[in-house]
């Protein structure tokens, strides 16, 4: 096989970092795992079979410590959401909110986005993609493992029901630019608040700690909404 019949590496968007988890969270992953857990597979998942209605679903990619997907869940009972990371505490940290809130409208993985949507998650299935404050990789060199990229934007499209959202949110501007540029030249996508322009914050989505942190640094807010043509 030469160098160029090598299969390439796919280049992640994330790293691995394991984390040390707290009891806490070792104890809410044992406890609430069974209830709250999917694992990835190479089956499509029937989403209203694993939540057991109809009901809009939105699927959040990258919760970090879970803290606006938790109060989501709690203040819009009438949606089904899906939550992907792969950093443990975070999903330890989730899963004890959820336990201590009594939520029954949210299902989890502990994987990478790109395979879960490519393997569990069906075309057409999803009524909102959620991707918040998104590690930037701010360095030029890192820029290539950014998540949003043209192909994943184009998977994100296939999973988003016609007229389903993809809304975005970034602290990091030139981030902020880069989405707005991949977007924008999509196919298939259309910026609900017009061409090249961000949106104010949907109530939908709370005021993180993260974000209130990086206000107080003087740090701006984007907020972008594309909907699937």
């Amino acid at each position: 096989m030469t160098d160029s019949d090598k299969p390439r590496r796919r280049i992640r968007s994330f790293v691995r970092r394991t984390g040390r988890l707290t009891e806490g969270q070792q104890r809410a992953i044992d406890e609430f795992w069974p209830q709250y857990g999917l694992e990835p597979g190479d089956s499509l998942l029937d989403l209203e079979e694993v939540f057991g209605r109809a009901a809009p679903k939105i699927l959040e990619i990258g919760f970090g410590m879970g803290d606006a997907l938790a109060e989501m869940a709690l203040n819009q009972p009438g949606n089904d959401y899906i939550g992907i990371e792969v950093h443990r505490p975070g999903v330890g940290r989730l899963l004890a909110k959820l336990g201590e809130q009594g939520s029954s409208n949210v299902r989890l993985f502990c994987h990478d986005a790109v395979e879960i949507l490519n393997q569990r998650i069906a075309a057409e299935s999803l009524d909102r993609v959620l991707i918040f404050f998104p590690d930037p990789w701010h360095k030029r060199r890192h820029n290539k493992r950014r998540l949003i990229q043209a192909g994943f934007v184009a998977l994100l499209r296939t999973k988003l029901k016609p007229g389903g959202v993809l809304h975005m949110a970034t602290d990091w501007e030139e981030y902020a630019q880069q989405m707005m540029r991949e977007l924008s030249a999509a196919d298939g996508f259309r910026n609900i608040e017009g061409e090249g322009a961000y949106a104010p914050r949907p109530d939908y989505r709370p005021i993180t700690k993260f974000e209130k942190r990086g206000q107080r640094l003087g740090h701006g807010i984007w907020d972008l909404l594309f909907e699937r043509c």
